[in-house]
């Protein structure tokens, strides 16, 4: 094996080069893809073996498929099961079949698959994946931005002034342990239905993290650079500019990914304001009627984009703050 092909697999295996790290040294603790590829496949197998249904006649499965192609339908496993319970007990009962969980009550990685190809091409109620996908991308994003333009500058207000940090203190105390599914219906009320009631409802889950991670980041600026900086001759604009805010920009990083991830958590809620597309518009709607598949891949594209905008605002984040965690 090449040079550099060992330093990939010592990379992958966690195989450290230094011999002296010992148990406790937190620096040297890394995610390592081969063990988290592990952990996947193993997810995915354990969901496969559990939704999957054993000992069933292979003629009748075969049978089945050609019936749903011939008729043009999609085919999966809870409409199997459901043509087997209404077969003749000599062509299928359903004694013949074992099973860990029914396809009915979640489905089955062949059934989801086959509902993303279905969303995908020819979409649910005639919109597809990607336009519920984005039309809730720009939903969250519109919320961040005004969680953002609002937080950041109160809470770095509340940290530079005690009289601001008194004014707003109570407020943001007040509504910060608010659910936003809990206040769901005054803003329905106060906004009305759609996506401005939507939007409204991102913003007030984003923008309370958004003022204590521009608070904290204000409080954790080292004053000797703050002094040094009024020694050198510079301005309150100069010192605010230059040492204050690049300081707090760890903070601040760290807010907008925890905003970002209570925006998703509460994106399904926010869409059920009577929006007429969206993945949480799709999920309400899909499971009324027990579009088990249709959910399972809402929720997953959820998670895919949500662990997609974090793993782009870790890479924002190395480039504008290389400095971090190195005094």
């Amino acid at each position: 094996m090449s040079e550099n092909g060992s330093s990939l697999f010592r990379r992958a295996t966690g195989q450290n080069d230094r011999k002296t790290v010992t148990f406790g040294d937190a620096a040297a603790v890394q995610s390592l893809p081969l063990w988290s590829a592990l952990s996947l496949a193993a997810l995915v197998l354990f969901w496969w073996a559990a939704t999957r249904t054993w000992g069933f006649p292979a003629e009748f499965r075969a049978a089945t498929k050609a019936d749903f192609a011939a008729n043009g339908e999609r085919f999966t496993q809870a409409k199997m099961l459901v043509q087997c319970n209404g077969a003749p007990a000599d062509v299928c009962d359903e004694s013949m079949y074992t099973q860990w969980l029914s396809p009915r009550s979640f489905p089955s990685p062949p059934d989801t698959w086959s509902g993303f190809k279905m969303l995908w091409t020819d979409g649910y109620k005639g919109v597809t994946l990607l336009t519920h996908a984005g039309t809730s991308l720009w939903r969250v994003l519109r919320g961040m931005f005004w969680g953002c333009l609002i937080g950041i500058p109160v809470g770095m207000a509340m940290g530079l002034s005690s009289r601001l940090r008194g004014i707003f203190d109570t407020i943001v105390e007040l509504f910060r342990p608010i659910p936003p599914l809990a206040i769901l219906p005054l803003f329905i009320i106060w906004f009305g239905l759609g996506d401005p009631s939507s939007v409204k409802l991102l913003i007030f889950a984003s923008v309370w993290i958004m003022i204590i991670a521009a608070r904290a980041g204000v409080r954790t600026v080292n004053l000797s650079k703050v002094r040094a900086a009024y020694s050198l001759g510079a301005s309150k604009w100069q010192v605010l500019r230059r040492v204050i805010l690049p300081n707090a920009l760890p903070e601040l990083f760290t807010g907008i990914r925890v905003a970002l991830g209570v925006s998703w958590g509460t994106l399904v809620a926010a869409e059920l304001t009577g929006t007429g597309v969206g993945l949480g518009t799709m999920i309400f709607q899909a499971k009324n009627f027990f579009l088990l598949d249709v959910v399972v891949v809402g929720t997953a594209t959820i998670a895919i984009i949500g662990v997609l905008m974090d793993m782009l605002m870790r890479i924002v984040e190395a480039r504008l703050i290389p400095w971090r965690g190195k005094g």
